[in-house]
């Protein structure tokens, strides 16, 4: 399968290039600039210049692919409505050359959609006032190719897609327990994080595009729900240092930003069931807490 990947020079998507290529199909990565497309073509991939905001070249990369896989998300945080109306504008673009073609569209969201509390299932209805629903109209936007003759499904990655090189929510935590002296979580810490290892989430990736069934959402997730406390807890027995609580007012301040604080409390544990028996996936890798034990995270940072 000739395949056009957006995102493929980010942090997940050289893994995913790697996991495609190794499978035998062919690769072609969108790169915005020389570093990207040196990146891409580096992992074996060919690069294609443009941009989310390119949507010409969005689409002529689609034309020319077997298959269409949407990683790449970016812009202002500052703005959120901006942010989503990009994404769901590139993937309008990229879905529109595959119509009729019974060609796979696979996008990218997040767990963090899900309702909060409760293991969510990939069968359940996003939270539409959530702290991840600016992301929802990106998946509706794929999913609506389901029925324009597109084999699209959605995969909401883990909050935590852990391994090595991470620079994602888990890095700040650490960032932030070096920089304060403590390692601190939200609450009693039960609160709880879907997880998955890189490599687990780039197979996930490949199954997708070889045989997910139009309209499937699927969640990437290895760990349905790994607790806050016993992260936080981790990284201060390596890090030797103090592990202590925070009320939802201190959090706000100790961590990044309010908003950060909010990521940091919130309880989103979900099941990956019916998407390991749909694609017969099965992660292997190792778990979020192995990892903080023996990965390069506490790894001291450059000076």
């Amino acid at each position: 399968m000739r395949v056009f990947v957006t995102g493929g020079s980010g942090q997940t998507g050289p893994a995913v290039i790697a996991e495609l290529i190794a499978a035998g199909h062919t690769v072609t990565g969108l790169a915005r600039s020389d570093a990207a497309a040196a990146r891409l073509e580096a992992l074996g991939a060919a690069s294609h210049r443009g941009s989310l905001d390119d949507l010409d070249s969005l689409r002529s990369g689609a034309e020319t692919a077997d298959g269409v896989l949407h990683m790449a998300y970016g812009g202002d945080f500052s703005d959120l409505d901006d942010m989503a109306r990009r994404d769901r504008t590139a993937i309008e673009a990229l879905g529109q050359p595959l119509e009729h073609s019974g060609k796979p569209l696979v996008i990218t969201s997040g767990t963090l959609v899900m309702p909060a509390s409760r293991e969510a299932t990939e069968h359940d209805e996003p939270d539409t006032t959530g702290i991840a629903a600016f992301r929802i109209a990106g998946e509706r936007a794929g999913l609506d190719f389901a029925a324009r003759g597109v084999r699209a499904s959605v995969v909401r990655l883990a909050p935590t897609v852990h391994g090595p090189e991470d620079h994602g929510f888990i890095p700040m935590l650490i960032a932030t327990a070096r920089k304060t002296g403590v390692s601190a979580y939200v609450g009693d810490g039960a609160n709880r994080w879907p997880a998955v290892h890189r490599l687990d989430a780039a197979v996930l990736f490949r199954l997708a595009l070889e045989k997910a069934p139009a309209g499937s959402v699927l969640h990437g997730a290895a760990e349905s729900g790994v607790t806050l406390k016993s992260i936080a807890e981790t990284i201060a027995r390596v890090l030797d240092l103090p592990s202590i609580s925070l009320t939802p007012h201190q959090a706000a301040t100790h961590f990044v930003s309010p908003f950060m604080a909010a990521v940091y409390g919130f309880d989103g544990p979900v099941s990956s069931s019916y998407t390991q028996e749909l694609l017969d996936w099965s992660p292997t890798h190792p778990t979020l807490l192995e990892d903080l034990e023996h990965g390069d995270y506490m790894r001291t940072p450059a000076s």
